[in-house]
């Protein structure tokens, strides 16, 4: 016993054209140079979040490196005209953000202790 398939019909291709369309032109290609970052105010922002996360148990020198690095990094980027504006003000609030409470305690440390000592 031999079972006939029924015929296939035939493959249909579609029509071929002499030449086929080449596409677009490739486009120009456009390099932008962009402005070196300052490392000076990397270093700051770097310093100030080190000076957030660690606190006082460094005793706010990472908080000191911070505030320096920021105005450096401030004067350097005006100067040489770099990018980097917003990471060494971005390192300057972070900063300052420990300083300016350690001052502050410190001189009514030495103040408050002169004042009580004269009573």
């Amino acid at each position: 016993m031999t079972t006939a398939y029924p015929p296939q019909p035939p493959e249909h291709t579609p029509p071929h054209s002499p030449m086929p369309y080449p596409g677009p032109p490739p486009q120009p290609m456009y390099v932008v140079a962009q402005q070196p970052t300052s490392g000076m105010a990397v270093a700051s922002l770097i310093f100030g979040i080190l000076g957030l996360i660690a606190g006082c148990c460094t005793f706010g020198i990472f908080s000191l490196i911070a505030v320096g690095c920021g105005h450096l990094a401030l004067r350097d980027i005006r100067a040489r005209n770099l990018r980097g504006d917003g990471m060494a003000k971005a390192g300057l609030v972070m900063g300052y953000l420990l300083v300016v409470p350690m001052i502050l305690i410190s001189v009514q440390a030495v103040f408050g202790a002169g004042i009580s000592a004269f009573q």
